[in-house]
């Protein structure tokens, strides 16, 4: 009516609506946005209690004695704590051989598969030739065969080289790279500008000193990424060594925890076995807690640059 009339509204009525839209995105500021970062830290920290619950109770079962598994109810934890455990374990098992071998398999492995896979990455990333997809093509196309399918041959090889009950079949190999390092690593490598090469060209740089230069420092975050997996795998890996290696002395130490395991005592001394595998974590996690901020960006980058 008011418009029917020609008589302009009233900013009364104008500015109602503008003020109710601001009223109610500052209430959403005020209540929703705090609401919403407490439910996100609330299932943040419950994830993680539930990821780490698993670590506590091993930590905790490793300071019990045999007598405290069996309490009821058992104790939340030793006062005060078994430290003999430990002790008994180093006593019991040729522990410092599992580590000497699991140390050296994972060094090499850290060294090797990094660096071929960096070097055969480079070559598919930043070089031209013409056969070059198809190359990358069929190295792809090896991560699709199982492991479990390349043993029989592999053990046939080795045994004719005389290699088994040796670090040899677990070092040996690693000289060829990883077809998934190679992959992520090319993936990265290509985000690089290629303008840095040519520059590089121009002032007379060969490729293998682009490449250790330019592209490698460059990618450390990438690299970083590829070492810990490599580490991880290396220092867990289990089914390889459990087929190539027999005598405990040359075990590494993912199968002398399942030898440590099997039946050395008559009855199951689980706080011994919980010591153990706590030995067997701890350099997992000490890499890991070191290279956290290498390992979550290169995880960032290759997923959003890849």
């Amino acid at each position: 009516m008011t418009l029917l009339s020609g008589q302009a509204p009233s900013s009364s009525n104008v500015g109602q609506p503008m003020q109710s839209s601001v009223t109610i995105r500052g209430w959403r500021a005020r209540v929703l946005r705090p609401a919403w970062r407490v439910l996100v830290y609330a299932m943040l920290v419950g994830g993680s209690a539930i990821y780490g619950f698993p670590f506590a109770w091993m930590v905790r079962s490793s300071f019990m004695t045999i007598d405290q598994f069996y309490e009821d109810p058992p104790p939340f934890f030793p006062l005060p704590p078994n430290w003999s455990s430990y002790t008994e374990v180093w006593e019991t098992g040729p522990i410092v051989w599992w580590i000497a071998n699991s140390t050296i398999v994972t060094v090499l492995g850290v060294v090797l598969m990094t660096f071929v896979s960096a070097v055969v990455a480079f070559g598919f990333a930043r070089t031209e030739y013409p056969i070059r997809d198809a190359l990358f093509l069929l190295v792809i196309s090896t991560m699709m065969l199982p492991e479990h399918v390349t043993i029989i041959p592999k053990v046939i090889i080795f045994r004719d080289l005389g290699w088994l009950d040796t670090l040899l079949p677990l070092t040996v190999p690693m000289i060829g790279g990883s077809a998934f390092f190679i992959f992520i690593l090319r993936q990265f490598f290509r985000t690089i500008p290629r303008e840095l090469d040519d520059a590089a060209a121009i002032d007379g740089a060969s490729p293998l000193r682009t490449m250790f230069t330019i592209v490698f420092p460059l990618s450390k975050p990438a690299i970083a990424t590829v070492a810990v997996f490599s580490f991880i795998g290396k220092w867990n890996e289990f089914f390889e060594p459990f087929i190539y290696l027999n005598t405990p002395e040359r075990m590494t130490f993912a199968v002398g925890l399942r030898f440590f395991q099997a039946g050395m005592w008559e009855q199951p001394q689980l706080h011994l076995q919980m010591a153990v595998a706590l030995i067997a974590v701890a350099p997992i996690v000490v890499i890991f807690f070191f290279a956290q901020q290498h390992f979550v960006r290169g995880i960032t980058l290759t997923g959003i640059k890849g």
